[in-house]
């Protein structure tokens, strides 16, 4: 049987990162997380090919003519690109894994466009005050930053309203892990209409 594809975003400080984590220690479901593909030099303690595919700018550039990336952006301010290797989603989709994409909601519109049937989840911290809190609690932005993270959070809620399945209230995240494990389980089965014919 087929995997299916999943596409999970939220804002920055909605912990999907954490949810992710815990979900790949507790779910039974086979789950593969998707390695994105970037541009910027690895950080201390990262690794290629596990944390993410560390290209040149020119070898991310050629993969992007040939058509390999699912998704891909540029993120303005840094300048380095990242994106989802089409490779990598088709060969875990075949093992009959379900492929995580944790990415931006821009991303999952992109990715959603070539695969209607991705399973779609937004995480949601519950409320703009909490995701305010939890932004100032981490102490590592300025108030500018954390000003541009709320304005950035606006657009990724409306989008989540509006164009992903289902929305997950990350309130705890072990109440968050359970329901998102549920969701899954009930999307195994049936093709996910993302394969190449």
């Amino acid at each position: 049987m087929m995997g299916k594809l999943v596409i999970i975003s939220g804002p920055s400080g909605s912990g999907k990162s954490t949810v992710l984590r815990r979900l790949g220690e507790c779910c039974w479901l086979p789950l593969q997380p998707s390695v994105s593909a970037t541009t910027r030099p690895p950080r201390p303690g990262e690794r290629d090919g596990q944390d993410y595919h560390f290209l040149s700018p020119e070898e991310f550039h050629r993969r992007r003519e040939a058509g390999e990336f699912l998704e891909c952006k540029e993120v303005f301010g840094a300048g380095y690109w990242y994106g989802t290797l089409r490779r990598e989603v088709e060969a875990g989709l075949a093992d009959g894994k379900s492929v995580i994409l944790e990415i931006d909601v821009q991303g999952g519109l992109a990715v959603l466009e070539q695969c209607p049937r991705a399973v779609t989840i937004f995480v949601d911290p519950g409320s703009r005050a909490e995701l305010e809190r939890r932004l100032r609690a981490r102490g590592t932005d300025s108030e500018e930053a954390i000003g541009r993270r709320l304005a950035t959070a606006e657009e990724e809620f409306r989008i989540g309203e509006n164009h992903y399945r289902h929305r997950v209230i990350n309130d705890t995240v072990d109440r968050a892990v359970q329901e998102i494990c549920e969701i899954l389980q009930a999307e195994v089965g049936g093709t996910n209409g993302c394969m190449k014919n």
